[in-house]
């Protein structure tokens, strides 16, 4: 499913973000990026300048949406080797280097793809991040663990803290984070957070 659009106002266009969840639901933990981009999207339900795509298990049918977006938030199940329901953002690089190491999420590999479709476009957005989920389990369940439900908030916060650096002028998006407020959003940025 996808949802946005990109308005102008007074008459120039808003950078768009493209708000990415990543995972299969029928999964228990494995559709935390999809639980978590559907927890922010209810925040936001007619965003200016977000478009929040259901990706799935992720196809190369995307790689338009990530070459046409100005800036790029991907929420997905992520092997961070911590206790289950950790959040980590990584962004730019760094999420390209957690991307190209190890085999740490279920979908990096056609992430990778995405991106180097992108990249031989020059069009690879410049901000960029993955919030990382640690799942528990990877089992058949229609709804994540106690830890990861506990997490989506968190994870939601940490993209919110993303928006705010990338709009700072937009009140809108600062003031509707479901979680964290103020001083502590921009903390969460970049942190690791065990819930």
């Amino acid at each position: 499913m996808i949802i946005g659009n990109n308005k102008e106002q007074s008459g120039v266009k808003l950078p768009n973000t493209l708000i990415l969840g990543v995972g299969n639901t029928l999964l228990s933990n494995e559709g935390a990026g999809i639980h978590a981009l559907n927890l922010l999207q209810s925040y936001h339900p007619d965003p200016a300048n977000l478009t929040f795509i259901d990706g799935g298990t992720l196809s190369f049918t995307l790689a338009a949406y990530i070459e046409d977006c100005d800036n790029l938030i991907v929420f997905d199940a992520a092997e961070l080797k911590a206790p289950a329901g950790t959040v980590k953002t990584m962004a730019g690089t760094e999420m390209d280097a957690f991307l190209g190491v190890a085999r740490r999420s279920p979908h990096e590999v056609a992430l990778l793809d995405l991106f180097d479709i992108a990249r031989l476009t020059e069009s690879l957005p410049l901000k960029r991040a993955l919030i990382g989920i640690q799942p528990r389990s990877i089992e058949w369940g229609m709804s994540p663990t106690a830890p990861v439900e506990k997490a989506l908030p968190i994870a939601v916060d940490q993209a919110m803290a993303l928006l705010a650096q990338w709009y700072p002028a937009d009140d809108h998006l600062a003031n509707n984070s479901p979680g964290l407020s103020g001083e502590n959003v921009v903390d969460a940025l970049g942190s690791t957070v065990n819930p």
